[in-house]
C-alpha cells in the first residue's frame, strides 16, 4: 500500500504542483504579448491547481502513515515538518499573492481606459511566482534527501 501512495504522491506532485509552479510564468509571456484574456485564463487555472496541490499533501500523509516502521517518519520528524511547512507558504503565497496579481494583470490588460500597471503587475508575478519555485525547490529536496 506504502509503494502506491507513494508512487500518486509523486505523480500528482509532477501533474498538479509543476503546473501551478510554471503557469504564472507563461502568464509573464501574455502580460507582454498584452493577452488579457489569456492571463485571466491562467490566473483561474494557477488557482485550481494550487488547490489541487493539496491532493499532494493528503497523499503524502497516507505515505508517510503507512510507512515501514523502521524508518520512525512521522508528521515531527523535522524534514516532514519542515516540508509542510514550506509547502503551506508556497501553497498561501501563491493563492494570496501570484492568483490576485494574475487576476490584476488580466483586469489591466483588459480594460483599454484603465491606467496602465502591466510594469507593477508583471513584477508582482515574476517575484511571487518565483518565490513559489523556490520554496517548492526546497520541498523536493527535503522529500528526496530527508536529512
Amino acid at each position: 500500500m506504502n509503494t502506491l501512495l507513494v508512487t500518486l504522491h509523486v505523480v500528482a506532485a509532477v501533474f498538479i504542483v509543476g503546473p501551478m509552479a510554471i503557469l504564472p510564468q507563461t502568464a509573464m509571456k501574455a502580460i507582454r504579448a498584452g493577452e488579457g484574456a489569456i492571463v485571466e485564463r491562467v490566473a483561474r487555472s494557477t488557482m485550481i491547481f494550487s488547490l489541487l496541490s493539496l491532493l499532494v499533501a493528503v497523499l503524502g500523509f497516507g505515505a508517510l502513515a503507512t510507512a515501514d516502521k523502521s524508518n520512525d517518519w512521522s508528521i515531527s520528524t523535522p524534514w516532514v515538518l519542515i516540508a509542510l511547512l514550506v509547502y503551506v507558504v508556497a501553497v498561501a503565497l501563491s493563492l494570496l499573492a501570484v492568483v490576485p496579481a494574475l487576476r490584476s494583470a488580466g483586469e489591466h490588460l483588459l480594460d483599454p481606459a484603465g491606467e496602465n500597471l502591466r510594469s507593477k503587475d508583471y513584477t508582482r508575478i515574476a517575484m511571487a511566482s518565483g518565490i513559489v519555485s523556490l520554496l517548492l525547490v526546497v520541498v523536493v529536496v527535503l522529500m528526496v534527501w530527508k536529512p
